[in-house]
């Protein structure tokens, strides 16, 4: 399991440097300049030459980019030009209110997905399958925004329950998670009826029916049991793009999150903000995607199996030396 988790954590790497010179690229080859966005029309060609020597800006792109991977590495990822603030500081300060939103979101995603996933199983070729794909298929079409701009006319404007904006309470979660929770929830809800489907045809659920166990044991405990493992994968990966996906909303319901901060330091050219933003982003969901594999491998035994090599005992190594 080491060999696996370390082979895991190896992978990131690329990952990582491919993560940073993309995103770095985008932000040199950009047109713009930084310091025109940050200054303003009114700045002095003297301002602006002493705000690109201050950040490095008339380095090469090679000399930049390796610059900055050397101070990334100990945890330096730059200061923002707008609030000279370290971007670390920028990021922590916005990263737990998209952690709770991402969080919330896959509770619903979870709840709605697994519920609806079963029912369109067991119940298949009925109209409570159809009802749910059907269901399915809009959470899987509708753009989050758009979604979301038809929960605020009908939960904030006409029934006035959840505030429109904020995230000072429980009560601006509700909007924003059901936005983002309902269109992950089709995805488990597709996997879930998939699983499912092939669980309640494995000969240990017929034999379970044949003994008399009633049908609510027969699929939650034998059938569902040995469908969650593919389901655990794709909520994991949804978690992991919720994190990074979350910006739409943060910026529909005016969110003080990190994709909001990502989305307005793009306006204005924050390289440093954006470039730091959306590595954490990145190796957010990378550590998210590897607890995932590590649980996925540690719950299905076929997949352990792999990496936990039998280890041969000391009277067998004793006896395959006295052999040769």
């Amino acid at each position: 399991m080491l060999k696996f988790i370390g082979k895991r954590v190896l992978m990131m790497v690329p990952v990582m440097l491919g993560v940073v010179l993309l995103v770095f690229s985008m932000m040199y080859f950009s047109p713009g300049k930084p310091e025109d966005y940050i200054l303003g029309d009114m700045a002095t060609v003297e301002d602006k030459a002493k705000f690109r020597a201050e950040n490095g800006l008339n380095d090469p792109f090679i000399i930049q980019y390796f610059n900055y991977i050397r101070k990334a590495l100990t945890g330096d990822l730059g200061i923002s030009y707008t609030t000279k603030q370290p971007v670390v500081t920028e990021i922590m300060s916005r990263f737990p209110t998209t952690f709770q939103l991402a969080f919330f979101s896959t509770l619903i995603a979870v709840a709605l997905g697994i519920v609806t996933g079963i029912v369109s199983a067991v119940k298949q070729y009925t109209v409570w399958d159809n009802i749910c794909r059907v269901l399915a298929m809009i959470g899987v079409s509708m753009p989050n925004f758009w979604q979301g701009l038809l929960l605020i006319i009908l939960f904030s404007v006409v029934l006035k329950w959840f505030p429109s904006s904020g995230f000072s309470s429980w009560k601006h979660v509700v909007l924003p998670a059901l936005t983002i929770g309902t269109s992950s929830a089709a995805a488990v809800m597709r996997m879930t009826r998939s699983s499912m489907l092939e669980a309640i045809r494995q000969d240990y659920v017929r034999t379970a029916r044949s003994k008399g166990q009633s049908e609510v044991k027969v699929v939650w405990h034998h059938a569902f049991r040995n469908a969650i493992i593919p389901v655990m994968t794709v909520v994991g990966v949804n978690f992991g793009k919720m994190l990074g996906g979350a910006a739409i909303s943060e910026v529909v319901f005016a969110i003080p999150g990190l994709g909001n901060l990502i989305i307005g330091a793009i306006k204005v050219k924050n390289a440093p903000l954006v470039q730091g933003g959306i590595m954490f982003i990145a190796l957010a969901m990378s550590v998210v995607n590897l607890i995932v594999d590590v649980l996925y491998a540690y719950v299905d035994p076929r997949i352990r199996s792999q990496y936990l090599k039998p280890r041969r005992s000391r009277l067998g190594r004793k006896s395959a030396k006295g052999g040769a």
